[in-house]
Protein backbone atom coordinates (compact mmCIF):
# COMPACT_ATOMS: atom_id res chain seq x y z
CA UNK A 1 0.00 0.00 0.00
CA UNK A 2 2.86 2.39 0.77
CA UNK A 3 4.38 1.74 -2.66
CA UNK A 4 1.07 2.67 -4.29
CA UNK A 5 0.86 5.87 -2.23
CA UNK A 6 4.47 6.76 -3.17
CA UNK A 7 3.74 6.13 -6.84
CA UNK A 8 0.62 8.31 -6.67
CA UNK A 9 2.61 11.11 -5.01
CA UNK A 10 5.33 10.74 -7.64
CA UNK A 11 2.77 11.02 -10.43
CA UNK A 12 1.23 13.99 -8.69
CA UNK A 13 4.63 15.72 -8.61
CA UNK A 14 5.15 14.89 -12.28
CA UNK A 15 1.77 16.41 -13.17
CA UNK A 16 2.43 19.47 -11.00
CA UNK A 17 5.85 20.02 -12.59
CA UNK A 18 4.33 19.64 -16.07
CA UNK A 19 1.56 22.08 -15.19
CA UNK A 20 4.12 24.56 -13.86
CA UNK A 21 6.31 24.25 -16.97
CA UNK A 22 3.34 24.88 -19.27
CA UNK A 23 1.91 27.68 -17.10
CA UNK A 24 5.28 29.44 -16.82
CA UNK A 25 5.87 29.17 -20.56
CA UNK A 26 2.33 30.43 -21.27
CA UNK A 27 2.75 33.37 -18.90
CA UNK A 28 6.00 34.58 -20.41
CA UNK A 29 4.67 33.71 -23.87
CA UNK A 30 1.71 36.01 -23.33
CA UNK A 31 4.09 38.81 -22.29
CA UNK A 32 6.05 38.24 -25.49
CA UNK A 33 2.79 38.25 -27.49
CA UNK A 34 1.80 41.60 -25.96
CA UNK A 35 5.21 42.89 -27.01
CA UNK A 36 5.58 41.47 -30.52
CA UNK A 37 1.96 41.13 -31.62
CA UNK A 38 0.29 43.83 -29.54
CA UNK A 39 3.09 46.36 -29.92
CA UNK A 40 3.47 47.09 -26.19
CA UNK A 41 7.09 48.05 -25.55
CA UNK A 42 8.21 46.66 -22.17
CA UNK A 43 9.93 48.83 -19.60
CA UNK A 44 12.96 47.76 -17.60
CA UNK A 45 10.87 46.22 -14.80
CA UNK A 46 8.65 44.40 -17.30
CA UNK A 47 11.70 42.74 -18.80
CA UNK A 48 13.06 41.88 -15.36
CA UNK A 49 9.77 40.17 -14.40
CA UNK A 50 10.28 37.65 -17.21
CA UNK A 51 13.51 36.24 -15.76
CA UNK A 52 11.91 33.86 -13.21
CA UNK A 53 9.83 32.38 -16.02
CA UNK A 54 12.79 32.02 -18.39
CA UNK A 55 14.59 30.04 -15.69
CA UNK A 56 11.55 28.33 -14.16
CA UNK A 57 9.92 26.77 -17.24
CA UNK A 58 12.99 24.73 -18.29
CA UNK A 59 13.66 23.89 -14.64
CA UNK A 60 10.13 22.47 -14.29
CA UNK A 61 10.68 20.41 -17.47
CA UNK A 62 13.79 19.06 -15.79
CA UNK A 63 11.64 18.18 -12.76
CA UNK A 64 9.21 16.32 -15.06
CA UNK A 65 12.07 14.36 -16.61
CA UNK A 66 13.61 13.59 -13.21
CA UNK A 67 10.29 12.37 -11.87
CA UNK A 68 9.51 10.27 -14.94
CA UNK A 69 12.96 8.66 -14.91
CA UNK A 70 12.51 7.63 -11.29
CA UNK A 71 15.08 9.96 -9.75
CA UNK A 72 14.99 10.13 -5.95
CA UNK A 73 12.03 12.14 -4.68
CA UNK A 74 14.34 14.75 -3.17
CA UNK A 75 15.55 15.72 -6.65
CA UNK A 76 12.06 16.48 -7.93
CA UNK A 77 11.11 18.10 -4.63
CA UNK A 78 14.21 20.28 -4.76
CA UNK A 79 13.50 21.39 -8.32
CA UNK A 80 9.88 22.18 -7.40
CA UNK A 81 11.10 24.15 -4.39
CA UNK A 82 13.47 26.16 -6.57
CA UNK A 83 10.57 26.78 -8.96
CA UNK A 84 8.48 28.01 -6.03
CA UNK A 85 11.28 30.32 -4.90
CA UNK A 86 11.57 31.71 -8.43
CA UNK A 87 7.86 32.42 -8.44
CA UNK A 88 8.13 34.15 -5.05
CA UNK A 89 10.78 36.36 -6.63
CA UNK A 90 8.36 36.94 -9.53
CA UNK A 91 5.68 37.86 -6.98
CA UNK A 92 8.03 40.37 -5.39
CA UNK A 93 8.85 41.90 -8.79
CA UNK A 94 5.17 42.08 -9.77
CA UNK A 95 4.15 43.74 -6.49
CA UNK A 96 7.11 46.12 -6.67
CA UNK A 97 6.31 47.14 -10.26
CA UNK A 98 2.61 47.53 -9.45
CA UNK A 99 3.51 49.76 -6.53
CA UNK A 100 5.67 51.90 -8.80
CA UNK A 101 2.77 52.18 -11.26
CA UNK A 102 0.36 53.22 -8.50
CA UNK A 103 2.97 55.71 -7.16
CA UNK A 104 3.17 53.94 -3.80
CA UNK A 105 6.97 54.07 -4.01
CA UNK A 106 9.65 55.19 -6.42
CA UNK A 107 10.94 52.95 -9.15
CA UNK A 108 14.55 52.29 -10.03
CA UNK A 109 16.62 55.15 -11.41
CA UNK A 110 17.11 53.39 -14.74
CA UNK A 111 13.37 53.50 -15.54
CA UNK A 112 13.27 56.51 -17.78
CA UNK A 113 10.63 59.14 -18.29
CA UNK A 114 9.05 57.78 -21.43
CA UNK A 115 9.56 56.94 -25.05
CA UNK A 116 8.91 59.28 -27.87
CA UNK A 117 9.77 59.38 -31.53
CA UNK A 118 13.47 59.13 -32.14
CA UNK A 119 14.97 61.88 -34.27
CA UNK A 120 17.82 60.47 -36.30
CA UNK A 121 19.21 63.96 -36.87
CA UNK A 122 20.18 62.93 -40.35
CA UNK A 123 22.78 60.49 -39.00
CA UNK A 124 20.95 57.23 -39.67
CA UNK A 125 19.13 54.48 -37.85
CA UNK A 126 22.17 52.95 -36.12
CA UNK A 127 23.01 56.23 -34.43
CA UNK A 128 19.36 56.60 -33.40
CA UNK A 129 19.40 53.19 -31.69
CA UNK A 130 21.76 54.58 -29.05
CA UNK A 131 19.17 57.24 -28.21
CA UNK A 132 16.13 54.97 -27.91
CA UNK A 133 14.35 55.59 -24.64
CA UNK A 134 12.20 52.72 -23.30
CA UNK A 135 8.84 53.44 -21.66
CA UNK A 136 8.70 54.59 -18.08
CA UNK A 137 8.14 51.97 -15.37
CA UNK A 138 5.61 54.15 -13.57
CA UNK A 139 3.03 54.16 -16.37
CA UNK A 140 0.93 51.05 -16.92
CA UNK A 141 0.68 50.45 -20.66
CA UNK A 142 -2.51 48.44 -20.23
CA UNK A 143 -4.98 47.65 -17.46
CA UNK A 144 -7.24 44.62 -17.57
CA UNK A 145 -10.04 44.53 -14.98
CA UNK A 146 -8.25 47.32 -13.14
CA UNK A 147 -4.89 45.56 -12.88
CA UNK A 148 -1.80 46.27 -14.93
CA UNK A 149 0.17 43.44 -16.46
CA UNK A 150 2.53 43.69 -13.48
CA UNK A 151 -0.42 43.12 -11.16
CA UNK A 152 -1.54 40.10 -13.15
CA UNK A 153 2.02 38.81 -13.04
CA UNK A 154 1.96 39.07 -9.24
CA UNK A 155 -1.23 36.99 -9.12
CA UNK A 156 0.16 34.39 -11.54
CA UNK A 157 3.40 34.17 -9.58
CA UNK A 158 1.52 33.69 -6.31
CA UNK A 159 -0.61 30.86 -7.73
CA UNK A 160 2.38 29.14 -9.36
CA UNK A 161 4.45 29.44 -6.16
CA UNK A 162 1.62 27.87 -4.17
CA UNK A 163 1.36 24.96 -6.62
CA UNK A 164 5.12 24.41 -6.59
CA UNK A 165 5.45 24.50 -2.80
CA UNK A 166 2.37 22.34 -2.22
CA UNK A 167 3.71 19.70 -4.54
CA UNK A 168 7.25 19.91 -3.17
CA UNK A 169 6.08 19.58 0.42
CA UNK A 170 3.51 16.83 -0.12
CA UNK A 171 4.13 13.68 1.86
CA UNK A 172 5.53 10.53 0.29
Amino acid sequence: MTATMNADTGRQRTRAALFLAVAMAATVGSALAFQYIGGYIPCHLCLEQRTPYYIGAPLMLLAVIASMLGAPAWVTRGLLTIGGLLMLYGLYLGVYHSGVEWAWWKGPADCTAGAGPVDTGGKGVLDALDKFVPPSCDKAALRILGLSLAGWNAIASLVLAAVAFRSALSRD
